[in-house]
């Protein structure tokens, strides 16, 4: 995991446990004020909020304890896990930049890219200038590897 990507999780941990977790047992105390518990909408509804958050907190906690945060910028040379890779699809001309990172930090909306993806998983190795070829659902696509930064 990116030392970012921890961060991240571990302030996700915190506002579930200082601000999501006390505001869901207030609402279940108001609800219940309300009288039938088995007829109660909202109580059902605070309850299961409250399950999902109990949740997220073990997993959130559970990832970090197994956690091994990784310092990319004192990598160099082929990619590797923290890479930013800058990429350009050989059909299309359109250039793309992704950061290899944890799969609890994945995040393809923000270029933030599994590493137990395909497309991860043919990076790896690879160089400035080497070309990468990988099956995708919309079929096979070839990329060219432009640049590789560490930060």
């Amino acid at each position: 995991m990116t030392r970012s990507g921890h961060a991240a999780l571990d302030a996700e941990l915190k506002k579930l446990k200082s601000e999501e977790r006390p505001a869901v047992i207030r609402a279940i105390a108001e609800a219940r004020e309300h009288g039938d518990l088995s007829e109660n909408a909202e109580y059902h509804a605070a309850r299961e909020k409250q399950s999902f958050i109990e949740g997220r907190i073990k997993e959130i906690e559970a990832m970090l304890s197994r956690a091994e945060v990784i310092d990319p910028s004192k990598f160099s040379g082929a990619i590797k896990f923290g890479a930013t890779v800058t990429l350009v699809d050989e059909d299309t001309d359109e250039e793309k930049t992704y950061r290899i990172v944890g799969e609890a930090e994945a995040d393809i909306e923000n270029n933030l890219l599994n590493i137990r993806s395909p497309l991860a998983r043919a990076l790896i190795g690879k160089d400035e200038g080497d070309s990468v070829e990988v099956r995708t659902p919309g079929g096979e696509r070839r990329y060219e590897v432009l640049r590789i930064q560490y930060v």
